[in-house]
């Protein structure tokens, strides 16, 4: 149970980190080592989506007797995962991670606001991973393993020191104190741990739902390595270099998933 809580806690503890930052750094971290951190955040998520959500699923979809149709749930979870995200997308006001200009019709909240809202949303899934992960082990599913559980709990912590500088540097620069900017970026990643409960407990009421939670799970960081993190890591000069973080990233989530536990 300690290692269940450990898992929970890893991707908000990289949260914390990242809204620390706002007592050592006076403006925005530097563009150059942002995009280095999307870069790698981004090969992490897209490594952990396919190791520690989709693979598990299909997996987790055969000992359930579904035959020649057991790519049926991993297919369908998936693209549940990818339009719920894009649902989300559409319906919530909010800026993409690092954008000046606020999207869409409802842009009269204001930007730091809106920053709040895009963070929360980017942790939705995140949260909702861990849990689909934890939900296997805790159903004693063979397929799920508490060492790909706190690879991937790690991986979404390296991806979330950047959204927590995010919010706490922009409330810093607005004029609020260092130790209010660092709160609300905190809080900001509440809704992962949260997130993780929540599908525990929807897993654990229905079993044979679990190869749609992991393979939602893995749609869901997909859209947002895609929509966001892909996008934002490659504007500029040296995105070279940045792909090869992005592998880095990948190769280093590939491996962790792929130790014996």
């Amino acid at each position: 149970m300690n290692q269940i809580l450990i898992c929970l806690l890893i991707p908000f503890a990289g949260t914390v980190i990242g809204a620390a930052l706002v007592f050592l750094i006076k403006n925005k971290i530097p563009p150059a080592v942002e995009k280095s951190l999307l870069a790698f955040a981004a090969g992490v998520m897209t490594a952990a989506a396919v190791w520690s959500l989709l693979l598990p699923a299909f997996d987790a979809a055969k000992d359930q007797d579904y035959g020649n149709l057991a790519f049926i749930p991993p297919v369908a979870g998936f693209w549940i995962g990818i339009l719920f995200l894009l649902l989300l997308d559409n319906l919530i006001p909010h800026l993409h991670i690092h954008s000046e200009t606020p999207e869409g019709p409802r842009s009269r909240l204001s930007k730091n606001t809106m920053m709040v809202l895009a963070v929360t949303l980017h942790n939705i899934p995140e949260g909702m991973a861990v849990g689909a992960t934890l939900a296997g082990i805790l159903s004693g599913s063979a397929v799920m393993t508490v060492a790909g559980a706190f690879s991937l709990a790690l991986g979404i912590a390296i991806q979330n020191v950047p959204e927590g500088a995010v919010v706490a540097l922009p409330l810093r620069v607005s004029g609020h104190s260092r130790r209010r900017a660092f709160v609300s970026g905190t809080l900001s990643g509440i809704v992962e741990p949260l997130g993780a409960i929540a599908t525990i407990m929807l897993a654990g009421l229905a079993l044979p739902l679990l190869p749609y939670f992991l393979a939602f799970a893995a749609g869901a960081m997909i859209y947002v390595v895609v929509e966001e993190l892909i996008p934002e890591m490659s504007e500029g000069e040296h995105t070279n270099v940045t792909t090869l973080i992005f592998s880095l990233g990948f190769t280093l989530m590939m491996t962790l998933d792929s130790l014996p536990s």
